[in-house]
């Protein structure tokens, strides 16, 4: 089979960690015969240095095009000063937006080899834990009303959350469609004891649950959830949630699974397209020296076989090569490796070896 893959390598540690999925993308091709048409697009902060904009728009088309998306990392401490129109992070939500992906998966479990690192303590952590986030993506206050103006203390800036009725429902659907196919548990994030976006929130989900009564489904407010990620994260199975709550949330879960280096997401919508990226960021201060953890865009790149190419046994024995590889002992700088440290070309090798 043929695929078309755009590739968003992006900034800082972004072109050294796609080009190590590319090439574990290549060594499975070989081994079922399929073949994976890659092509570079500019997005990011390497696009406004070279185009004076973050997503060009023969990135949208060439990502319009193509059957899924793979990006490394924008961003960076060069284009901190930009105006907001003109941040890195413009690309990723413009994307978002023209590729119509509403929903943000970012799994996070323990590896057995690697319980030692979580920062939790070892009782906590002794059942395991695997949990999915779902997070909604393209609603809520990333994408509301926003400005500066004079206010009752002087200037001021305000952003604005909203959610459709719509919105939340379509990834109440999402979340407990895939609880259907793990354990059955949804937990919905919100803050339905202040905000009224929250109070709909959790209206909504609950008509969804109706139609789910094999799945069980509880409410808990975020500073709650925030608590019991680090307190009792075997408890959580499918965690639905808002844009903002789910960016932060993710990254805790990240954290307690030993690096957030390990970490894929999925963005999703309404057809098999879909982005594929780490949850990690664009780590500029080792951009270019070797020393990125590959593992979560390699496992991101699983994630599309899966999601959007159907390949499942594909993506299988990816995400069994990395297991095999940290069940040696086998380590970059963040997962603690210490002088024994393997770099990014290395432990994308070792991966390759697995396959």
């Amino acid at each position: 089979m043929e695929f078309q893959i755009a590739l968003i390598k992006g900034d800082g540690i972004g072109p050294e960690i796609v080009d190590s999925a590319v090439r574990v993308l290549e060594k499975i091709g070989q081994t079922y015969g399929h073949t994976f048409h890659c092509t570079p697009y500019l997005a990011g902060g390497c696009a406004i240095d070279e185009t004076g904009i973050p997503l060009p728009e023969e990135t949208v088309q060439g990502c319009l095009s193509a059957d899924s998306v793979l990006l490394g990392a924008v961003g960076g401490p060069k284009w901190d000063k930009n105006p907001g129109h003109l941040r890195p992070e413009k690309a990723l939500l413009g994307l978002r937006a023209a590729l119509g992906l509403f929903t943000n998966l970012r799994p996070a479990k323990i590896y057995p080899a690697l319980a030692g690192d979580c920062p939790l303590r070892p009782d906590i952590v002794a059942n395991g834990f695997d949990m999915v986030m779902v997070r909604e993506l393209t609603g809520g206050i990333y994408f509301g009303e926003r400005g500066r103006r004079e206010g009752k203390y002087g200037s001021e800036a305000y952003d604005t959350e909203a959610y459709s009725v719509m919105e939340i429902e379509r990834i109440a659907r999402v979340a407990f469609e895939t609880a259907r196919k793990r354990r059955k548990n949804v937990i919905s994030i919100d803050k339905a004891n202040v905000l009224e976006t929250s109070r709909l929130w959790r209206e909504t989900v609950h008509r969804i649950a109706a139609e789910y009564p094999d799945v069980s489904c509880t409410d808990m407010l975020v500073d709650n959830a925030a608590m019991q990620l680090v307190r009792n994260p075997a408890q959580f199975d499918v965690v639905v949630t808002t844009n903002m709550f789910g960016d932060i949330l993710s990254d805790e879960a990240s954290q307690i699974t030993g690096s957030i280096g390990l970490l894929p997401s999925a963005s999703l919508g309404s057809t098999k397209r879909g982005l594929y990226e780490p949850i990690h960021g664009s780590a500029p201060d080792i951009a270019g020296q070797n020393k990125a953890n590959p593992i979560a865009t390699i496992l991101s790149a699983a994630m599309m076989l899966r999601y959007s190419f159907d390949l499942g046994k594909e993506a299988d024995e990816i995400e069994a090569a990395v297991d095999r590889v940290l069940n040696k002992g086998l380590r970059t700088a963040d997962l603690g490796g210490g002088e024994a440290s393997l770099s990014c070309t290395a432990m994308t090798e070792a991966i390759l070896g697995e396959l």
